[in-house]
């Protein structure tokens, strides 16, 4: 409760470093924000154009749409992202603002908070861009969009969780933000966005369903692309496993916040 009466206190301070910071992103861009779209697009249709036509037919229910795979690549890259830039930049937040931990006196959740803020408004840019390409596409969610908030929701709550663990271990042991990267990249592979689960055999499948991303990845795809809602029970265990992760960064967070300044 502490650490929530910080963040509110320091609200307009995580505010305006979230706003300052998209903005020195895209600081002497033409473009500007449109780069936070830009990218991920690009990497939808760089694999909608190699895929498509191998995994289109695939697709159940939507086997006359000629844009179908791109439909649901694009609905997976939308959880996908949002995931790993929260994992990513928690895992760095500590260690990248190291200066101004030492110069300034603030709470140090507050840190992370900016991240979130920050991956927020990202996928807020992102999930528009990508309803308007829907829309463009001739494929326009239904009602089950009201599900959509509780999975990103849980989504930000799983990638916060395991951000913040693997943020302080940063600290102490810095090949943990070397490994980060490279987890991802096969995370990537591991969770069904560039194919379907049901092209693989039985066998794999059942690995892919210890990945707690199959089930956050899969509920934006059902609501998105399937229209039916998503399968709670897979993600009543990923809500039970981002608690986990929550509860143990918050711990881990309070026992070594002290010392991270002296060992930073």
């Amino acid at each position: 409760m502490a650490m929530i009466r910080d963040i509110w206190r320091f609200r307009q301070f995580i505010a305006s470093s979230v706003r300052s910071e998209l903005v020195a992103r895209f600081v002497r861009s033409r473009l500007g924000g449109c780069w936070m779209i830009i990218h991920p697009l690009a990497q939808v249709l760089m694999y909608a154009l190699i895929l498509s036509a191998v995994l289109s037919a695939k697709l159940p229910g939507m086997e006359e749409s000629r844009f179908a795979y791109s439909i649901y690549l694009l609905a997976g890259i939308l959880g996908w992202t949002l995931f790993t830039e929260v994992v990513d930049r928690c895992s760095r937040v500590f260690v990248e603002n190291a200066e101004m931990m030492k110069k300034l006196v603030f709470p140090r959740i507050c840190l992370p908070a900016i991240v979130i803020g920050s991956a927020l408004v990202n996928s807020l840019f992102l999930f528009a861009a990508g309803l308007a390409v829907f829309i463009v596409l001739g494929h326009i969610p239904g009602r089950e969009l009201i599900w959509l908030p509780l999975v990103v929701l849980l989504n930000l709550a799983l990638a916060t969780g395991l951000g913040l663990v693997l943020g302080i271990f940063n600290v102490f042991v810095r090949d943990v933000g070397q490994l980060v990267g490279l987890a991802l990249q096969y995370g990537f592979w591991f969770t069904p966005i560039v194919y379907m689960p049901a092209i693989l055999p039985e066998t794999l499948r059942g690995l892919l369903r210890l990945n707690p991303l199959y089930w956050v990845v899969g509920g934006y795809q059902d609501i998105l692309v399937f229209h039916h809602p998503p399968q709670w029970a897979g993600l009543a265990a990923v809500a039970a496993l981002a608690g986990a992760l929550l509860g143990l960064a918050l711990f881990l967070f309070r026992r070594a916040s002290p010392e991270m300044v002296d060992v930073l």
